[in-house]
C-alpha cells in the first residue's frame, strides 16, 4: 500500500510540473539592440543664466525610459592623443581661487551640466570653455543585475562591464 501511495505521489509530481497557467499581459515593446549608448559633447562652453548659473543644456533624442540612468564624465586631460582621461561627475576641484563644482541632472527628455563655485568662474575660463563630456546612458535593465561591484567612477570599467561599444561615439555640439 505504501508503494502505491508513493508511486501515485511521484506520478502526481510529474504531471503537475507539466501544467502551465494563462499567458500574462504583453510587456512594453523595447528598442531592439539598444542596451546602452554613449555620446560626446566636444569643445562646448558653459552658458551663463542668472537663475541657473553656468550650465550646458541638451535634449535627449530619442528620450530615455524613466528607469534609465545617465552618467556624465568630464575629460580632464589626455595620456596621449588616443587616450583621454575621464572623471565622473559630480566633482569638486580645489583651486587657488576657491572651489569649483561640476554637477548634472537629467530627466527622460533632457539633461543639464552645471558649473558653480565659491568664486567668480569667469576668472578661470579654462574650466568653463571648450570642455568635453562623455554621456553614458545605462538602461534600467542593468539595475536589476548584480552590478554593485562596478566602479562607476572608472569610465573604462563601466564600458567593459556593461558591454558598451564606444569605438564610434556619436559627437554632438
Amino acid at each position: 500500500m505504501k508503494k502505491i501511495i508513493l508511486m501515485l505521489a511521484f506520478i502526481g509530481m510529474i504531471v503537475l510540473q507539466g501544467c502551465s497557467g494563462p499567458q500574462g499581459a504583453p510587456g512594453q515593446n523595447g528598442q531592439d539592440g539598444l542596451l546602452s549608448e554613449v555620446f560626446e559633447l566636444q569643445n562646448v562652453s558653459f552658458g551663463y543664466d542668472p537663475n541657473l548659473g553656468y550650465n550646458i543644456y541638451r535634449t535627449l533624442n530619442p528620450n530615455i525610459y524613466a528607469s534609465d540612468n545617465l552618467l556624465v564624465y568630464r575629460m580632464t586631460g589626455t595620456i596621449d592623443s588616443n587616450t583621454p582621461i575621464w572623471q565622473l561627475m559630480p566633482r569638486t576641484l580645489y583651486l587657488t581661487q576657491g572651489e569649483l563644482d561640476y554637477d548634472y541632472d537629467f530627466s527622460k527628455v533632457d539633461f543639464t551640466i552645471y558649473a558653480g563655485g565659491t568664486y567668480n568662474l569667469a576668472t578661470t575660463p579654462a574650466y568653463i570653455t571648450n570642455q568635453t563630456f562623455r554621456i553614458v546612458i545605462l538602461p534600467g535593465y542593468f539595475s536589476n543585475k548584480n552590478n554593485k561591484d562596478v566602479d562607476l567612477s572608472n569610465y573604462n570599467e563601466v564600458i567593459k562591464r556593461f558591454n558598451i561599444d564606444d569605438t564610434n561615439v556619436k559627437v554632438i555640439k
